[in-house]
């Protein structure tokens, strides 16, 4: 399976909080976040990563291919308005198999990431698979319904389900049909994207982590650093 990874956003949150580093190079336990998950896809057997980052983060592109990687990255460096067009920008590297996407600031035990990719590779029927969580950290949550079999019912901002997405997501190339229905529809985020999916009858599954930790907030980086050091 190969992996994009989402690292085009500004970091404003953490910029607020006093923290100028390019959020994919922000270190969580020492190690830049980037680096981290790009650790996390090879032990878990990603053999290559396509990655995006916006223009005025080109640090972050010449910071990884300093690194001498196991694991072949290449990058995109275009800026999105948000984590959909982001997606929709990837989608020429990632159309042809089953892959993974993740945003840069999710911090999980490496272990579930793991499981989902090998629940991923075994599927052969659903449109896609979702990192979810019971651990509520985000101050804009999406929660998600879904059946006893796992499959998502439905998406929600405001009312409360036992799981919330995590930003890790095992897809089907099957998705990147919707691409011009949802710009025709004006949908401009990637939680209304998929919802759209789910409302236009594809397939998506949800995959239980034991805990995901967003960084979008210096206290974030402390929680995951919590996290890590208990796991």
């Amino acid at each position: 399976m190969i992996a994009g990874i989402i690292a085009a956003g500004e970091g404003s949150r953490l910029k607020a909080g006093g923290i100028m580093t390019p959020k994919p190079l922000v270190p969580v336990s020492g190690i830049p976040m980037i680096e981290r998950l790009l650790g996390s896809l090879h032990r878990c057997g990603i053999r290559a990563v396509h990655c995006i980052v916006n223009e005025d983060s080109t640090v972050v592109r010449d910071y990884v291919e300093g690194l001498r990687l196991p694991i072949p990255v290449s990058f995109l460096v275009k800026s999105t308005p948000s984590s959909m067009h982001s997606l929709f920008e990837l989608s020429a590297f990632l159309g042809e198999e089953r892959f993974l996407l993740t945003t840069v600031d999710s911090v999980f035990d490496e272990r579930d990431l793991r499981d989902l990719i090998a629940a991923a590779s075994r599927d052969r029927t659903s449109d896609g698979i979702l990192a979810v969580t019971d651990h509520v950290d985000d101050e804009s949550p999406l929660y998600v319904d879904a059946q006893e079999d796992g499959r998502v019912l439905s998406f929600s901002k405001t009312e409360r389900a036992r799981w919330v997405t995590g930003g890790l997501y095992a897809l089907s190339p099957r998705i990147f049909r919707e691409i011009e229905p949802a710009r025709l529809a004006g949908i401009g985020r990637l939680r209304n994207f998929l919802a759209h999916l789910v409302s236009s009858g594809y397939d998506l599954r949800i995959f239980p982590f034991s805990k995901i930790i967003d960084v979008d907030h210096a206290g974030d980086i402390r929680a995951a650093e919590r996290m890590l050091g208990g796991r």
